[in-house]
């Protein structure tokens, strides 16, 4: 089992801030984006100096893609490829390093919370 510190966005300003600006990130740490519920997204890298690892999660906390590496400063659009309920964002690297592949479990409240309703 692997374990990570990671911070929540929850919030729209937290989700759309992220880890913008940020020059560093401890090797164990990681930001977590809850959408509430399943649906498509698209991340970039706009203001963002450290490269980063993305791992899209259903509802069941599966991984079911992972977007390795993505370029610091980017404007190019990374799209989930199905509908997923959060996004991990760990350091570029950490996903290969430690083996996380698509079919990986996450553990986290916010994969047994109930659904939130529109």
């Amino acid at each position: 089992t692997l374990h990570f510190t990671v911070e929540l966005a929850s919030t729209p300003g937290e989700r759309e801030r992220g880890l913008m600006y940020r020059r560093g990130m401890q090797p164990d740490h990681g930001m977590l984006f809850d959408f509430e519920r399943e649906q498509m997204v698209a991340f970039w890298m706009k203001n963002t100096p450290l490269p980063l690892d993305m791992l899209f999660i259903d509802d069941a906390g599966t991984v079911v893609q992972v977007s390795p590496d993505a370029v610091p400063y980017s404007e190019m659009p990374i799209p989930s490829a199905q509908p997923v309920r959060a996004v991990l964002e760990l350091n570029a690297g950490t996903a290969r390093r430690l083996g996380i592949a698509p079919g990986a479990k996450v553990e986290h409240p916010i994969f047994t919370a109930a659904p939130a309703t529109p």
